[in-house]
């Protein structure tokens, strides 16, 4: 559908026409019209799919129409990163309008605190923010729900494999019994559907494209043994030309070590962990978006809550532990119909991981030929390494062997 059909508000239509948005997307085309009618909804997207337009445009309308200067929606997120990334969306969104949103996550001092708390108790329209920061300032003063209309919960499995189960229904229990409850997710596990049961009203149901990477994605992997892969991540990023890239490890200090090593070898590229301060990390990712950093190292805390258009180019330094985080990891790349590259590293440890996710996209991913000079590389035989035994085989001419 082109966005005109859905009859917004005109004032929002002149600013999706500004920022260039004309079809929505198949998310966005069967959220928007429940959302709409007032209806609860549980929908399950994959990421890149503009999940996010599909409940802040609708929300936006219902806004303008009943201009109550209110609090009128809280959308709560995993992650600090993601809050601040629906917050920009919506700012963009709300360009020409007279809404208000903040940001609501844990860090920063003490003048935070108060702005978050201000924004609370003085009724921003749109509230977005992690669970564990709300539920504190819940507990320091007396903030009312009285006028919320919507409850959004983004990426709502993540929050639940955090441990933010108990938070989120601690939560509700301040929110109105009368309000639009949306939930939407990457993937639906039974979990999932038994937080929907308690707190959606009779929902509808919406299911795209559950635990497949984009089509846009060209997903490659390396045999690699640990010594192999830094001397062919750097050939690969020195000789690739790629205008943005991600580069994913599973701990913060592979993370710390890959920033030391591009470094050494010219590579411009910062390092995004946690032991970063916030005022660190938010300049770091505005460098990222705005393009003048081509190179960003981080863990999963990068593969949900980050949403830059461009990314050419993201690496699996290491295989993701569980095969949705795969998913959300090259994700970040060929977003919104664009195409993009997405290439893993698997050694002989992470060839069981590495199979449960080709079960899981139901594609087998090519292995490519390592350069000659770094050496043989392992066999990928996932069968047998999952009986415990070891591969280190060689490959003969570079090839991989069947």
């Amino acid at each position: 559908m082109n966005f005109t059909d859905f009859n917004f508000d005109d004032r929002m239509l002149e600013g999706l026409s500004c920022m260039g948005f004309k079809n929505a997307t198949p998310i966005q085309d069967q959220a928007i019209p429940l959302i709409l009618q007032n209806k609860d909804i549980i929908a399950c997207a994959q990421t890149g799919t503009g999940k996010t337009a599909a409940f802040v445009l609708p929300i936006l309308h219902k806004i303008l129409q009943s201009e109550s200067g209110k609090l009128n929606t809280l959308v709560l997120v995993p992650t600090r990163e993601l809050a601040v990334q629906i917050d920009n969306q919506i700012e963009g969104f709300a360009y020409f309008l007279s809404v208000s949103s903040i940001a609501i996550y844990g860090g920063g001092d003490g003048v935070t605190w108060e702005v978050q708390k201000k924004a609370l108790k003085q009724g921003a329209d749109m509230i977005i923010a992690t669970p564990g920061r709300l539920i504190a300032l819940l507990a320091s003063g007396d903030i009312k729900f009285d006028s919320l209309k919507h409850l959004v919960l983004d990426e709502a499995d993540r929050m639940l494999d955090m441990g933010f189960y108990d938070d989120i229904l601690k939560i509700v229990g301040y929110l109105p019994t009368n309000r639009q409850t949306l939930l939407f997710s990457a993937t639906m596990p039974p979990k999932i559907r038994g937080l929907a049961q308690r707190i959606l009203n009779q929902p509808e149901q919406i299911s795209l494209a559950i635990s497949k990477p984009a089509e846009g994605i060209d997903q490659r992997a390396y045999m690699t043994h640990d010594g192999q892969k830094m001397p062919l991540i750097k050939q690969i990023l020195k000789e690739g030309n790629f205008a943005s890239t991600i580069v994913f490890a599973s701990t913060k200090e592979t993370v710390k070590k890959l920033k030391h090593e591009f470094r050494q070898a010219g590579l411009v590229a910062k390092s995004f962990h946690s032991d970063l301060e916030q005022s660190e990390r938010e300049s770091i990712m505005l460098e990222f978006k705005s393009k003048q950093l081509p190179i960003l190292i981080g863990t999963d805390i990068l593969s949900r809550g980050i949403h830059v258009e461009g990314i050419s180019l993201v690496v699996n330094f290491d295989v993701p532990p569980d095969p949705e985080d795969y998913i959300h990891r090259i994700g970040r790349t060929a977003r919104a119909a664009t195409t993009g590259i997405a290439i893993t590293f698997i050694n002989d440890r992470d060839q069981k991981r590495f199979y449960r996710i080709e079960k899981l996209i139901e594609k087998e991913i090519p292995k490519l030929p390592l350069p000659e000079e770094l050496g043989p590389a392992p066999v990928y035989n996932p069968k047998a390494a999952s009986s415990g035994k070891v591969f280190s085989k060689r490959r003969k001419n570079g090839k991989p062997k069947h």
